[in-house]
This record gives structure tokens, sequence and C-alpha cells, in this order.
């Protein structure tokens, strides 16, 4: 399929490329991986191209803003990693946009910066790598707390969606993977801890305040479609203190969107969207943690109708991120 759009795609700047060094697939790759990921231009342009993807949103690779403990060290670098973008942005702009990396150590600075990116710059929404730290290595911010609701409301007004990304657990809290490095990262870890922050917020009442937010996570769901019907069930027989006014599992459609970036399984897809409908699924690749060929070949062949590759490909991302594409 031709036309296809994708939105879970990144970028580094010198100051974060080393973030990535431990996802790059192993010795011998870094040099090709350091390559892609810096690259905003022809490379990246003529993979899309030549995979059928018309259209790509990129944003910072992970951890980046969210492990800088300095709060004005935040501030400044999420600026300066948007600003590049920028320049990218501008240079191709029929074929490129963005996703503002932001300061969540400050939730004003973060409102200030959407805001800035969004009306500025022309962005069209956030990704945040998961938690935050601050001040000190063993902290673990999550956004669902009320300190964020003004950073929420910048959001609902605004109007954008806000993509809930990945990231590692921070060493003196990963006290489960002792012995097994290997369970933190993208095997296992980074989808625990993105679908914990995400059924956090679903269960704080910011969807109750704030209605028309809309959070995306990739990887068809980190987890959550397939446990959802559980995570309900055992909720009605147990609450535990929750004090949501609906189950998660409603917050949880109506709120969230799913991407297919880096999960192309089939069966794992057809369950996502079973679960979830086909207005909240899109496609995404995850480039170049993962090959834009993989994602492409798969999602043109998995089975699907002609309409429904079209709208999951391509319609669905037109109208959520009001794109103007001919």
């Amino acid at each position: 399929m031709d036309g296809k759009i994708v939105f879970e795609e990144h970028m580094a700047i010198s100051d974060t490329l080393e973030d990535s060094r431990s996802f790059a697939g192993g010795s011998g790759k870094w040099d090709e991986f350091a390559r892609q990921i810096l690259d905003l231009g022809e490379e990246r342009l003529a993979r899309m191209e030549g995979n059928g993807i018309a259209f790509s949103i990129l944003s910072l690779n992970a951890p980046g803003i969210q492990a800088l403990l300095d709060t004005d060290e935040a501030i400044e670098l999420a600026r300066r990693a948007n600003d590049h973008l920028a320049e990218a942005v501008f240079k191709y702009p029929d074929r490129l946009a963005g996703f503002a990396a932001l300061p969540m150590q400050d939730p004003d600075a973060a409102s200030e910066e959407l805001i800035r990116s969004v009306k500025d710059l022309g962005f069209k929404g956030a990704l945040v790598n998961g938690f935050t730290q601050k001040g000190i290595p063993d902290s673990a911010i999550y956004f669902d707390i009320p300190e964020y609701r003004s950073f929420w409301a910048t959001v609902s007004e605004l109007n954008v969606p806000f993509y809930l990304h990945p990231r590692m657990q921070i060493p003196s809290r990963a006290q489960p993977y002792e012995g097994h490095p290997w369970l933190m990262s993208s095997p296992w870890g980074f989808a625990v801890e993105t679908s914990i922050h995400a059924l956090r917020m679903c269960g704080s009442g910011m969807f109750d305040e704030f209605p028309n937010l809309k959070i995306i996570v990739g990887h068809l769901g980190e987890h959550i479609p397939y446990d959802l019907w559980r995570i309900d069930a055992r909720m009605r027989f147990s609450p535990r203190g929750y004090t949501g006014k609906r189950y998660l599992g409603e917050y949880f459609r109506d709120h969230f969107c799913v991407t297919t970036s880096g999960n192309f399984c089939d069966p794992s897809f057809q369950c996502a969207l079973e679960v979830m409908g086909i207005d909240r699924m899109f496609f995404s690749a995850d480039y170049p943690f993962e090959r834009m060929e993989d994602a492409a070949n798969w999602f043109d062949s998995t089975p699907l109708s002609v309409a429904e590759r079209l709208q999951i490909g391509r319609t669905n991302a037109i109208k959520l991120f009001n794109l103007e594409l001919e």
C-alpha cells in the first residue's frame, strides 16, 4: 500500500545519541544505527519512499529529556531538540512533521514548550518517554498525579495527541529483573512500564476532567488490549480502592489509540483490532529500532480489506492529526 503514515519514528541529536546505544541491535551495528537515527533527510526519505510511506512524524529518542535530573537542563535540551527537528520539518513539510520533546520535570515548563512547539513550530503533539526523573537518580514521576493537571489542561486546550512512549526502569527500582537484564528493555520491561503508566492514567480521573484527551501507545497496546477483559472483570470482583467513575477498559478504549510500531504479528494485531476497534488502530514502524521494510511488508500483507488497510495505514492518522495531505 502506498501513502502510509507513520508516527513512532525516532531521531536523535548529539546530546541524546548515546541513550540508544544499548538498543541498537548488538555489536557491529552501531555505526549504521547512529547514522540512521541522526539522519533527517535523504536516507530516511528514501527508505520511506521505498516502503510506501508518504509521511512521518518524528520524535526524540528515549529516555532523552526524561532522564535529566536538572530541570533547567531539561528545559534547555528539549528546546534545542525541538528546534533541530523543526529545521527538518521546514525543509520537508510534505514528508515530515514533529512531536515535541517536553521537560516534564516541570509541568508549567512542559506546557510552555508544548504551546511553543505546536503554535510556533507546527508540531502535531508531543511524545514523552515514560516517567520522568528529577533531582535525584532514584526518582520516577508518573503524570497521572495531581501536580500534572495544569499540563493536561494545556494538552486539552491545544487538542493535540500525547504519545506515551516506553523507557527502561531505573536500576534502583528494577529488583524483579535482577540477574535477567535482557527482560528490562524492549522484550518485556518497556511494555510493563508503559502499560502501568497508561492504566494509572485511566484510573486517575484525568479523563473525566479533560474528556477530549487523546493518548497514543505503541507496540499493539503494550499488552493492554489482550488483558483488558480480565482487568475489568477482576476489578468488578475486588476494586481495592479504585475511585474511577467508569471501568478502566472504558477509559482505555475511549481515550487511547494503538499503533503497530515494532509488533508485526498477525494474531496480536487481530486481538488489538477487535478490542480497540478500527477507528483506534494506526500503522507505525518504530524506525530505526525496527526496519521500515519489515513493518511495511507485514502491514501490506496482513489480512485486511482494502478499505481497512487504507483506514489503519493512512486516513485514521490524517483525522487524528488534522493533516492536510493530498
